[in-house]
């Protein structure tokens, strides 16, 4: 394991300026040609704050579990740090399959690091993530007017998910070149998730028998935690938290050592 972490942190040391530009051009290529420009990654979670907030606190009048003192937002702050969490795992999955295939060109160059690609993937992913939260943090100080300092723990509580996000984004890359229907299935299994992560609810509305069965989800845990301490101002559990960080650590060196054994079969495949 120690010479397996030890080769990608060597990897990502030798590439990080490639890496850096790759990870500019994946984040403005998205936008390239538009009126907007980068504005978009600004205005699509403005745009989905702006509306959640409307349907649930004017439309519904919904209130985040059974807090008689929660405020009009207060169901759609807590909803949107969920969505942030889910969507940086959802785009970074969701992409992964096809990371070799779509950039076979470099395949054919034996001496560029397809590795990278994950790496590339997911910081471009980790930006809108990032631009996300901001404006989540000034709807914070708009309609709560206190921002709690636990919220600089959240770094923290996404780590053992970045890491696993990245082990799986390795894995999947490359089966995908091997196995052309798991892009399909991944976009099934995203969907999936996402109402069995507690997103649109609270794990505590749920009967406990179900609660057990959404805990098994690691996404879960991740997106209850980080409302904890972004919302609520509540320490995470200390002890899950490590746990979850082993965990994501083994997912991450797992899946990076497998990418290197089956990397060698990609040119004959494709």
């Amino acid at each position: 394991m120690l010479s397996v972490a030890k080769k990608m942190l060597n990897s990502f040391g030798r590439h990080k300026g490639l890496i850096w530009q790759m990870t500019k051009r994946e984040v403005t290529g998205r936008y390239k040609g538009s009126f907007l420009g980068l504005a978009w990654s600004l205005f699509n979670p403005l745009m989905m704050l702006t509306v959640y907030t409307f349907v649930f606190s004017v439309v519904f009048k919904t209130r985040w579990g059974t807090d008689p003192n929660a405020g009009k937002a207060d169901f759609a702050i807590v909803l949107f740090i969920g969505l942030i969490i889910f969507n940086l795992f959802s785009e970074c999955i969701g992409r992964a399959p096809s990371l070799i295939t779509a950039n076979v060109n470099y395949v054919k160059k034996v001496v560029f690091p397809l590795e990278i690609l994950s790496f590339v993937n997911f910081f471009a992913a980790l930006f809108h993530a990032l631009i996300s939260f901001s404006v989540l943090l000034v709807a914070i100080v708009i309609f709560k007017q206190h921002v709690h300092l636990t919220i600089i723990l959240l770094p923290i509580i996404i780590l053992p998910l970045m890491l696993a996000i990245l082990g799986l984004s390795w894995v999947l890359a490359a089966l995908g070149v091997f196995i052309r229907d798991i892009a399909q299935t991944i976009g099934i299994i995203i969907s999936v998730l996402m109402f069995m992560s507690p997103v649109f609810y609270p794990i505590a509305a749920l009967p406990e028998s179900f609660q057990k069965i959404i805990l098994l989800n690691p996404l879960a845990y991740m997106i209850e935690e980080a409302r904890k301490v972004v919302f609520w101002g509540v320490l995470p559990n200390w002890t899950m938290l490590s746990v979850n960080l082993v965990i994501g650590s083994c997912i991450c060196l797992l899946g990076f050592a497998f990418f290197q054994k089956v990397r060698k079969g990609f040119a004959d495949v494709l």
